[in-house]
């Protein structure tokens, strides 16, 4: 073990008698990433100065002297000169030594009242908050290009699959717009939790709260919060926005896990539905006819690492004891990967779509007649045959065209006349798989009328938004 670190003097050192090792320093430390706060950290520096100057703690000069010293040390972030000490702990330290270091001693004013506990809660918040907004905004802009290609693909039809067997015939604009509705919830629920974002914990202290009648809804309102925690307590130690934002980038990620999944299936030799474009697929280095579709399998991959986050970060507050606990500075690290990460894959996944390349012709070549089995029950029902025991002749019209070798539209009339007398000389013509289709007309279907529907609902959705 080496020695005590040189680390300058801490906020908290007054009652140690030795520094802490170098060991425990580098342990301790949570700058090299929560740094990326540092523009969160200063506006929440500078609304709390003009709090403690309307509280009278601090006068109106000192209050534009921590301004100005706080508007200082955000240059030299801009600028990328500012620079970190070994003692700088974390972004809060790092900033408050910067401004006492340019202002003197009313740089030590600026903590009063104020606790790292609630001035982490409150930058997190402020820094989720942005990011929230700018996911919205990219998240929208993949819903418009999922829907524009569902319009512009009305007239493609594919096999559907359940167990990915080959079930019923369905048009890819409706296989467009299962994605889409997904991805209108997790819209839904991104734009729900900014609301349980944007509260502010700032003057909730330590634990018990502020002593100097901090003005917490004048903070509030200059930093853009709709409102303030309600329990100090509750206040300092709550991470449930980060929870949350984990759970929602890990359900949205596999929702594009299983879009990448259907997209790699339908892009393989063996089913040429669609062609990735090159700028979304890489090469192999031995086999040069190769073109993989690493931007799928990358978005698959990474559901698992998004998972992981919330997993390994549920594990760690099941447990902890009121309030405030170092555990909680393990919070930034998968937070701020899962904003990345997130950001990332939706992107990828917009760009795949917004480039791809349908194949129509392989898509209606890969259906087969037995796909049209579930119609031949369809037809007796409309006969009157109860379902149940249509059902059970449509299954035999199935086995006796397996047992003859042959495609089920190659059985006669005669042929389904043996299996049901309620079978008319017309059978014959529903192995036709646009009327198919078309007869799922009812709301929510694959039929065209339907497929409009969802396409205007989609539209007038993103109209709201």
């Amino acid at each position: 073990m080496s020695g005590g670190a040189d680390e300058g003097p801490k906020l908290w050192g007054g009652r140690f008698t030795k520094g802490v090792t170098n060991e425990m320093e580098k342990f301790n430390s949570s700058l090299s990433y929560d740094k990326r706060m540092w523009r969160a950290d200063i506006d929440g520096s500078i609304a709390y100065a003009k709090a403690l100057c309307k509280a009278a703690i601090v006068t109106p000069e000192e209050q534009q002297a921590m301004v100005e010293g706080l508007e200082a040390v955000r240059a030299e972030w801009v600028n990328d000169n500012f620079v970190i000490r070994p003692s700088d702990e974390d972004i809060h330290t790092a900033n408050e030594r910067r401004l006492t270091e340019l202002k003197g001693d009313v740089g030590k004013k600026l903590h009063t009242g104020r606790s790292r506990n609630d001035q982490v809660a409150t930058d997190t918040r402020l820094w989720l908050r942005d990011e929230i907004k700018a996911l919205l905004k990219i998240l929208k802009e993949t819903i418009e290009t999922f829907c524009r290609r569902a319009a512009s693909d009305k007239s493609v039809v594919m096999p559907g699959y359940t167990h990915l067997q080959q079930a019923q015939p369905i048009r890819w604009s409706h296989w467009l717009l299962s994605y889409t509705a997904m991805l209108q919830r997790d819209y839904e629920r991104l734009a729900q939790m900014y609301t349980r974002v944007n509260v502010l914990p700032l003057g909730s202290g330590a634990l018990a709260g502020n002593p100097f009648n901090i003005d917490r809804l004048y903070i509030a309102e200059l930093l853009g919060f709709d409102g303030i925690t309600a329990n100090s307590l509750d206040g300092t130690s709550d991470r449930d926005f980060v929870s949350e934002f984990l759970f929602w980038s890990s359900m949205i990620c596999s929702h594009l896990s299983r879009f990448a999944e259907d997209l790699i299936v339908y892009s393989t030799k063996e089913f040429s539905f669609v062609t990735l474009a090159d700028e979304y697929s890489t090469g192999s280095s031995l086999m040069p006819q190769k073109k993989n579709p690493d931007s799928l399998e990358l978005i698959r991959g990474k559901s698992g690492r998004l998972i992981g986050h919330l997993t390994g970060w549920m594990c760690t507050v099941k447990g902890l004891p009121m309030t405030y606990n170092k555990d909680l500075q393990e919070d930034k690290e998968p937070l701020f990967d899962a904003v990345e990460t997130i950001s990332g894959v939706i992107n990828i996944a917009h760009g795949v779509i917004d480039t791809l390349k349908v194949n129509p012709k392989r898509m209606l070549s890969a259906l087969s007649p037995e796909m049209l089995a579930t119609d031949i029950a369809y037809y007796l029902v409309r006969r009157g045959v109860p379902f149940r025991e249509a059902h059970h002749v449509s299954g035999e019209c199935v086995q006796l065209a397996e047992t003859r070798g042959v495609a089920l539209d190659k059985l006669t009339v005669d042929d389904f006349l043996s299996l049901s007398p309620a079978f008319q000389p017309d059978i014959c013509a529903i192995f036709d798989y646009e009327k198919s289709i078309e007869q799922y007309s009812a709301l929510g279907g694959t039929g065209a009328p339907s497929i409009e529907w969802q396409i205007d609902n989609v539209t007038k959705w993103l109209a709201g938004k």
